[in-house]
């Protein structure tokens, strides 16, 4: 019995000792999990959760809760205008604390008012899971205009086109196109000229549609109206004024032609003009003699 005894109570002596063991590498486990997730908050500092778009969203889409998703970014690293997730739906989100050093953050804007049901319109194209700024959108209710297409130092020019230009009924707002010139050339003695004028133009609107959705199908464009620099809208003006204006349509803004692009109808049909060499008569000397009442020229050799 009294082995029995001691068998059991060094049992429970070893049970206990082991389970001391677990709850020992356990809590030093924890421990260093801690103090590995206290370094790396103190390297990141504090994530606060703002909105992104969910899917892709082109100039002109409408914003609604079902298009936003909530991502976490580091506060101290927070762009201005950012939409914070507020803790209740419809309520302003708290300011986030400012940098070290830093001046105290403006007020949050809130993405969805209680006050009203208009939405808000995208107002530059954005990619999946992009943070939501407040300069990106419109105020709730107010419709996207062109402005918000607009880079700093761009403009915008409308260019008039039909089925001979080349791009009517073909391009859409966010294409790029390059843009051709036909006409007389004052130093081209071969007839009228083609050039490339611009190379890779960003079209912001057809007509009066600022975005795909807003195009009507089957109607063919009269206007296309591109962001151009101030140099670029005054050259294009003075093409519309000199001659035609042709347009095709590129893949994309990286894909600018370099060097002159230039066709004349001599080179069109592969007519090569050949270089007229002027030659130089022989120097002829004579002497004038008399014979009677005539006068003769009889030639000599050439002294010089």
């Amino acid at each position: 019995m009294r082995a029995v005894f001691a068998l059991v109570l060094v049992a429970g002596l070893a049970l206990a000792g082991f389970a001391v063991h677990l709850a020992q590498n356990y809590m030093g486990q924890t421990q260093a999990e801690l103090a590995r997730a206290t370094a790396f908050q103190k390297q990141t500092g504090r994530l606060v959760p703002v909105y992104a778009v969910a899917k892709a969203l082109k100039f002109g889409d409408p914003l609604t809760k079902d298009n936003v998703i909530a991502v976490y970014v580091q506060e101290k690293f927070l762009p201005p205008g950012a939409f914070l997730v507020p803790p209740k739906e419809g309520e302003a989100a708290p300011a986030p604390a400012p940098a070290v050093g830093g001046k105290a953050p403006a007020a949050v804007p809130v993405l969805f008012p209680k006050d009203t049901d208009k939405p808000r319109y995208v107002m530059r194209s954005m990619e999946p899971n992009e943070i939501l700024l407040a300069s990106r959108l419109t105020a709730p209710g107010e419709v996207a205009g062109l402005t918000g297409k607009l880079e700093k130092g761009l403009t915008a020019f409308q260019i008039k086109v039909d089925t001979a230009s080349g791009v009517s009924g073909l391009v859409v707002p966010d294409n790029y196109i390059d843009i051709y010139w036909t006409g007389a050339s004052a130093g081209n003695v071969n007839g009228e000229v083609t050039r490339l004028i611009e190379s890779a133009i960003r079209v912001i609107a057809v007509d009066q549609a600022s975005s795909e959705g807003q195009m009507t199908s089957g109607t063919a464009a009269r206007t296309v109206t591109v962001a151009a620099t101030r140099e670029q809208v005054a050259r294009l003006a003075q093409a519309q004024a000199t001659g035609r204006l042709a347009m095709s349509l590129v893949v994309g803004g990286d894909d600018v032609a370099l060097g002159l692009v230039e066709v004349d109808s001599n080179s069109l049909l592969g007519i090569e003009q050949k270089e007229v060499v002027a030659v130089e008569a022989p120097q002829v000397c004579t002497i004038k003699t008399r014979k009677g009442a005539d006068v003769v020229e009889i030639p000599i050799p050439c002294t010089n």
